[in-house]
């Protein structure tokens, strides 16, 4: 941030910064409040900010290491700056301030987001310092903006677009901000004289005729783009980068015996050639991950700011092609039991140190095999499995077939190209893939401790994208992540887990449930007679989905979920521009057990949203709690409309209705409540 106030006196840059504070503070229709922060949240937001990664950038609050202060970034400042509410809405979601993606989003939730910023605010007793807002100076502030030149890097709604700013070939070294004497009206940066003689040198070096050889040109962006982002404080590729021996050890895992490719992020030598591009987008973009035992997270920069990453590494690294060809359609069964094979305990064993398909392995919980097929390029794949130590030196990863004795000539004669060639198309089977002998030694009856478990798979209750969650005291809910609903809930024994087909795995509630409509749940309809559109249904008779983009057809996109430090989840989801955090809790206080729901919805722009809420034979017990069978729940006030839920439909003679309800929405954040009582 440069000084911008050029050659003005000491009184006139307060005049111009109290108007410019001023302009500023009136387009927010927020105050800043000061509060305390929690002592819990304090000591939670230390844990979180020393383990998933925020101390690859910045060093910790009550320094004790000197040595790794280092090229870390300091945040004592931050008290002073921020309050515990506006520093946790930044940490949420950081892009949506700062777009140009230098602070990433590490992917907290709101919980956890509240922590850190608690953390790094203190316990100590913050001055207050309101900001008495001057609507006279509005104007003035205004003009000063724009004569400052503030929307070169900072937008704002309503402003026009500043001129355009010189190219790098118009630049003179010797003017401007890269004077050694008086800069004029330009931005001061406090350049020291070493910097200044390496822009200068920079600038006349890009006139220049480039002298770089085409790889080093073709591998420069990358370089430049890991720098810039300071991906390279976690990762290393090829002679650059990875992780600082000061904060080695502060990087950890759930699962210390896989050594430290379980706590340490990966090497991003030949990453290019080793990973799908599809898999490179999701990882960098939509948060995907198949590391649940490293605790340091994957920021998300932004797919604006890192678009061209993943055409920059497909492009340099690469690897001599090797083609593994699906079998013949009459041999499939065959190659597929032979990749079960080797997979399982009767030949590799692979399942002795990896997890398969969402099923934990007998020995250590390393990475899950079948998302190899939806991750790697199969040139990659090959080489790995014959030389795994060749790609990555000192992998725990044996080489399988480096002895003559263990070719296992039963297998497909002992062709060891024609083995791995049917380890890949098994893998390729995905979900389908059925489990390698040795790795089914699960109970089917899963059991919730003194944590909160959460376990994901097909559901009668809530779908082929079911999730159940399961609280200490026996209150469990299903939720649908295909269309954002809370599916069911039951009291009791907590889920079975069907082993007997294959995939990974379908639960089933473990006690009577309490169904919900599992159709797409907030919705803009034109008005409150609209009828609400319905999930499409499938038969014997018509297999078919006849609309299998419904979801997405209404505005909702699922964005994954967040565990808390209770292992708590919250459920991170869209309709349309609005973003919803959904999160629920038990309350075993009063007579019957109650989930309290607790939408969290962050919306560009004043808007209007429906909730589905309840369908069935809804009896109404008051302006805000109606029931339907065992279940009372408690909504907001509101409008509300209970209607058929089709015209004439009747079952038993009981007409079957829906309770959808009016949410209206304020511009940025809004929070919702919802009370199910189990009666």
């Amino acid at each position: 941030m440069p000084d911008t106030l050029g050659e003005a006196t000491t009184e006139e840059r307060a005049t111009i910064a109290e108007a410019i504070t001023d302009f500023l503070v009136s387009r927010s229709e927020e105050r800043f409040r000061r509060s305390a922060p929690v002592a819990t949240d304090v000591a939670a937001g230390e844990r979180l900010f020393n383990t998933v990664g925020c101390i690859a950038c910045h060093s910790p609050l009550e320094e004790t290491r000197p040595e790794s202060t280092n090229g870390l970034l300091k945040l004592s400042h931050v008290s002073e700056k921020y309050s515990v509410s506006s520093l946790s809405d930044f940490l949420f979601r950081p892009l949506a301030v700062r777009a140009s993606g230098r602070m990433p989003d590490m992917s907290l939730t709101r919980a956890e987001a509240k922590a850190v910023a608690s953390y790094l605010i203190g316990a100590k007793p913050q001055a207050e310092n309101e900001w008495t807002l001057d609507r006279s100076r509005i104007e003035e502030g205004r003009a000063y903006f724009e004569e400052y030149r503030c929307s070169v890097c900072h937008s704002l709604d309503g402003l026009s677009p500043v001129a355009r700013a010189p190219k790098e070939s118009e630049l003179n070294p010797g003017r401007g901000c890269l004077s050694s004497e008086d800069s004029g009206s330009a931005p001061r940066y406090g350049f020291s004289e070493d910097q200044i003689t390496a822009l200068r040198t920079s600038l006349s070096a890009a006139s220049s005729t480039p002298t770089a050889s085409p790889s080093e040109a073709a591998e420069a962006p990358i370089a430049m783009t890991l720098t810039a982002f300071n991906c390279i404080a976690c990762h290393s590729r090829n002679d650059y980068g990875g992780v600082a021996a000061s904060t080695n050890l502060l990087f950890t895992t759930s699962e210390p015996s896989l050594g430290d490719e379980a706590r340490i992020p990966p090497q991003l030598t030949g990453v290019g050639a080793k990973l799908r591009g599809d898999w490179l987008r999701a990882v960098l973009f939509d948060r995907a991950t198949v590391r649940p035992y490293m605790h340091t997270r994957m920021p998300q920069h932004g797919e604006d700011n890192l678009a061209s990453l993943v055409g920059y590494l497909r492009g340099v690294d690469t690897i001599p092609p090797h083609e593994l060809r699906p079998p013949p359609q009459k041999q499939r069964g065959e190659i597929r039991d032979a990749g079960r094979k080797l997979v399982g305990d009767e030949a590799l064993n692979c399942v002795t140190c990896h997890n398969f398909n969402g099923k934990e392995s007998p020995g250590y919980k390393g990475m899950d095999l079948i998302t190899s097929y939806e991750r790697l390029q199969p040139s990659w794949f090959y080489r790995f499995m014959r030389n795994p130590n060749a790609i990555r030196p000192n992998i725990t990863m044996p080489n399988n077939w480096e002895d003559p004795d263990q070719i296992y000539d039963d297998i497909l004669n002992g062709d060891v190209d024609a083995q791995i060639e049917a380890m890949w198309y098994y893998l390729s089977l995905g979900r389908s893939a059925p489990d390698p002998s040795g790795i089914r030694r699960v109970s089917t009856r899963l059991e919730v401790e003194d944590v909160t478990r959460v376990y994901r798979g097909r559901s009668r209750v809530a779908g082929y994208r079911g999730i159940a969650v399961g609280f200490p005291g026996g209150l469990n809910y299903a939720f649908n992540a295909n269309t954002g609903s809370l599916a069911a809930l039951w009291s009791g024994d907590y889920v079975t887990v069907n082993w007997s087909g294959q995939g990974a795995g379908g639960f089933n509630p473990a006690a009577r449930t309490v169904s919900l409509p599992q159709d797409v749940t907030f919705m803009r309809l034109d008005d409150a007679k609209a009828p609400w559109p319905l999930r499409p249904k499938m038969t014997k008779e018509k297999p078919v989905n006849p609309d299998p983009t419904y979801p997405r057809n209404y505005g909702y996109r699922f964005g994954g979920y967040q565990l808390d430090q209770s292992e708590v989840p919250t459920f991170l989801y869209s309709s349309g521009d609005v973003q919803i955090a959904d999160r629920s809790e038990p309350d075993f206080s009063g007579e019957h057990p109650v989930l309290i729901r607790t939408l969290l919805f962050d919306s560009p722009r004043d808007e209007t949203l429906w909730f589905r809420a309840l369908t069935g034979e809804i009896e109404s017990l008051s302006d805000q709690q109606f029931a339907v069978g065992r279940l009372k729940v408690t909504l907001p006030a509101g409008r509300f409309n209970l209607r058929p839920l089709e015209p004439g439909a009747t079952e038993k003679g009981t007409s079957k209705t829906e309770l959808v309800q009016e949410l209206t929405l304020p511009q940025g954040t809004s929070t919702v409540t919802i009370r199910y009582e189990l009666r």
